[in-house]
């Protein structure tokens, strides 16, 4: 017990921020309806957020996975630094063709009115990536508390930008229009370009807290071992691109496939973009855990009771999510309620996909803990498969679903996409890496859940009250606590804090 313990441990410190960041930063994403009635405003934010993931795929192209990998049987010092010489000269290298093509980006992306997104967003990638290793570096060393300070001091400024510029300067440039304020808000079209620039401004304030790490590189670069990681690495680009257009690709393609007028097509991509933020406890839980799993995974690798560690941690896993699932599922209609109560209702639509979102999550977690076979087996190539196909499913069903479902069409091809590959990557990784998974049982728990939510949705449909709305959802979310309890009794005894409630 005391290595899952040491996981959840190095998970909360790991979680921490980035559920204080995705947390954060969902409640700055909140303030778009505060600022912007129209939905239609923010969709070129959105087109650019949807478009970073795929750069920072291609940007670190796997070096954080091969440096947890081969820090195990290398020199680390000598890894250190030729992975970080070769992200350093790549880096410069990318960020130099993103500048050199920034008109035909913004023209693709339909951002031609905003150009300047592209700067931001270059800028962004160029440090981000940078920090990348230094940040791989803490997690291999299990330094999470600077860990956490580095990625909460980002959000923060982030946020702080944010605030400054749209909400302090506007007011001191309406008390004095011909002062200082007034000029630096003298553009009243950049409302929504603040939102970049304060990530802009959090990167290079993490790049800045990071430099002990990052003086740390030194002119090491040994050519035979850099070949050797390349050939390790680049199926696992293909892995993350593949997986970034299954996470992606609906809000990168939308406005563009649905078949409707331009301004509509935009309104609906602001509503969509932001609906599947609601799904983020289940997505925070999913990256705080692979920042925590994969150095876990790696040095438990060697372990005979290996296998039976992974299955242990999935099982936990799976309830996490399951719990975040009933928590967004059952409690949606508050969301609602708020955008009803500061008249804006038109942000409300899509709400009805969310939980078919938050499942198809849960299925991306599950399958990022099965994805450790092939990756302690050297069969990375196997994963860009699975990928890869799971990617031809989104793109397929995304182009023939969209036009005619809208949302809906969307949330089934990202449901249908990760169930996919949940499926295939658990069958392929029992023939190359058996791991004694409780398959029924985790199966069960998700099907449970799956019928409480849509008990919930059946009795609101009937019964149109708040108080009864929010009353039986308590209740079904106490009677999922209550079985968990006594089917896993024996497995919450050993656990901290809340073992001493199951303990007779």
């Amino acid at each position: 017990m005391s290595g899952i313990k040491k996981l959840a441990g190095q998970t909360l410190w790991y979680g921490v921020p980035t559920i204080a960041s995705r947390f954060l930063g969902y409640l700055m994403n909140l303030t778009l309806p505060l600022i912007f009635a129209q939905p239609s405003k923010t969709a070129d934010l959105t087109q650019v957020y949807a478009i970073i993931p795929f750069l920072n795929v291609l940007f670190t192209y796997g070096l954080e996975t091969a440096y947890f990998r081969f820090s195990q049987e290398q020199d680390q010092k000598k890894l250190y630094n030729t992975l970080s010489l070769s992200l350093f000269g790549s880096t410069i290298l990318f960020t130099g063709a993103l500048f050199l093509f920034k008109d035909t980006i913004a023209s693709w992306a339909s951002l031609e009115n905003h150009p300047e997104y592209i700067n931001w967003m270059a800028g962004i990638i160029f440090f981000d990536t940078i920090s990348t290793l230094a940040f791989a570096r803490l997690r291999q060393e299990n330094r999470p508390k600077r860990y956490a300070f580095a990625r909460l001091a980002s959000v923060l400024m982030n946020i702080l930008v944010v605030v400054l510029f749209l909400g302090i300067v506007p007011r001191m440039a309406a008390d004095s229009p011909d002062s200082f304020w007034g000029v630096l808000h003298s553009d009243k079209d950049t409302g929504i370009v603040y939102y970049l620039i304060g990530n802009f401004c959090g990167s290079v304030l993490t790049f800045l807290i990071l430099q002990k790490e990052l003086r740390q590189v030194h002119f090491q670069f040994d050519n035979a071992l850099w070949k050797k990681i390349m050939q390790y690495s680049y199926p696992l680009v293909i892995v993350g691109m593949g997986g970034i257009v299954n996470d992606m690709l609906s809000r990168l393609i939308y406005q563009h496939v649905v078949d409707l007028p331009a301004e509509q097509a935009k309104h609906e991509l602001g509503v969509f973009a932001n609906i599947i933020r609601l799904s983020i406890l289940i997505t925070i839980a999913i990256q705080a855990f692979r920042m925590a799993a994969e150095p876990f995974f790696f040095n438990r690798s060697k372990e005979e009771n290996a296998p039976k560690t992974y299955a242990r941690v999935m099982k936990f896993f799976v309830l996490v999510c399951c719990f975040l699932f009933l928590g967004i599922s059952l409690y949606i209609d508050i969301v609602k309620w708020f955008f009803l109560a500061i008249d804006r209702s038109e942000w409300t639509e899509g709400l009805y996909v969310v939980p078919l979102f938050a499942m198809a999550n849960i299925f991306l977690g599950i399958y990022y803990n099965l994805s450790i076979w092939y990756k302690l087996t050297n069969k990375n190539m196997m994963g860009a498969v699975i990928t890869l196909a799971g990617a031809v499913i989104t793109i397929a069903l995304n182009i023939l679903l969209i036009p005619k479902l809208h949302y809906l069409g969307a949330a089934i091809a990202t449901f249908c996409c990760y169930l996919f590959m949940m499926i295939i990557s658990y069958t392929q990784g029992q023939k190359h890496y058996p791991v004694p998974y409780a398959k029924k049982k985790l199966i069960a728990y998700l099907v449970l859940v799956t019928l409480l939510v849509l008990t919930h949705r059946g009795f609101v449909y009937f019964v149109d009250n708040r108080w009864a709305n929010l009353a039986i959802a308590t209740l079904l979310l106490g009677m999922f606590t209550w079985f968990v309890g006594k089917i896993e009794r024996k497995e919450l005894e050993k656990l901290p804090v809340i073992g001493k409630f199951y303990r007779k």
